[in-house]
């Protein structure tokens, strides 16, 4: 009996080594992982970010203070009513030509916008507010801190992801207008109040004590490359966020008396 008893106990010793050596080399895993592995994830999502906020405002070659004019046509695949051609330079409309064929008349209508005037396009400009926000988490941790825990990178990275699904939503959902406030708008910045620009015909609304019907509804669209690049951008940084999330939680789910 002692002797099955002290092989037993001898066993038990084993185990318990193997144990103890793997929760070390996890451990010094987990150590690499805090002080270098977060840090090189962090600094590639800088990389990436600092390529979506150049996108918002691309200056013109050798005047950097001058945002490039770019221009882009109006289009839709089921009708050729609506046609004409934006510019857009940084966050801001500032010229339009657009022609409008009235419906069962040959009569075309002529839109233009006003020199003076430019509409602010809001969710360009809190989409890319959001990524600077992004660029400031993400600073305030550099190279030489040190993380301590699992949890606190974890938080960074719910922080960072926040901010960068916030900018995505605004440039894939951006704000409407109701009728009132497009009239009252002058083509400059507004604040949403959360019904569609887009009304059905027979919809009624009153501007200046005078009331309007809405008589055709045409919705044209333009593709902004640009655009397209960032939202591909906020994609690739939101993935890298979750990876860095999921290699933690590894870890923590090898020993879960560590506060990871």
């Amino acid at each position: 009996m002692l002797g099955a008893e002290g092989s037993a106990l001898s066993e038990l010793a084993k185990m318990t080594a193997a144990s103890q050596a793997e929760r070390t080399v996890l451990e010094e895993e987990f150590n690499w992982l805090l002080k270098e592995e977060v840090h090189a994830v962090l600094k590639q999502l800088q990389d990436i970010l600092k390529e979506a906020s150049r996108r918002f405002s691309m200056p013109l070659p050798g005047l950097e203070g001058q945002l490039k004019q770019e221009n882009f046509i109006l289009g839709s695949s089921t009708m050729d009513q609506v046609k004409g051609v934006l510019t857009l330079q940084g966050e801001a409309l500032t010229q339009a030509d657009i022609n409008i064929k009235v419906a069962k008349s040959s009569q075309v209508m002529h839109f233009a916008f006003r020199d003076d005037k430019q509409w602010k396009l809001q969710q360009i400009q809190d989409a890319r507010n959001h990524v600077n926000q992004t660029l400031q988490l993400l600073s305030s941790r550099d190279e030489s801190y040190t993380f301590k825990t699992g949890a606190e990178v974890n938080k960074l990275m719910d922080a960072v992801m926040l901010q960068l699904t916030r900018a995505r939503n605004r440039l894939t959902t951006p704000a409407s207008m109701t009728l009132p406030e497009l009239a009252a708008s002058g083509l400059m910045n507004f604040k949403s109040a959360g019904s569609s620009v887009l009304h059905n015909p027979g919809a009624m609304f009153e501007y200046n004590n005078t009331k309007f019907e809405v008589s055709h509804v045409h919705k044209v669209e333009c593709v902004v490359p640009w655009l397209n690049d960032t939202l591909v951008f906020f994609t690739i940084s939101l993935q890298l966020c979750q990876q860095l999330k999921d290699k933690i939680s590894v870890f923590s789910s090898f020993w879960n008396y560590r506060p990871f």
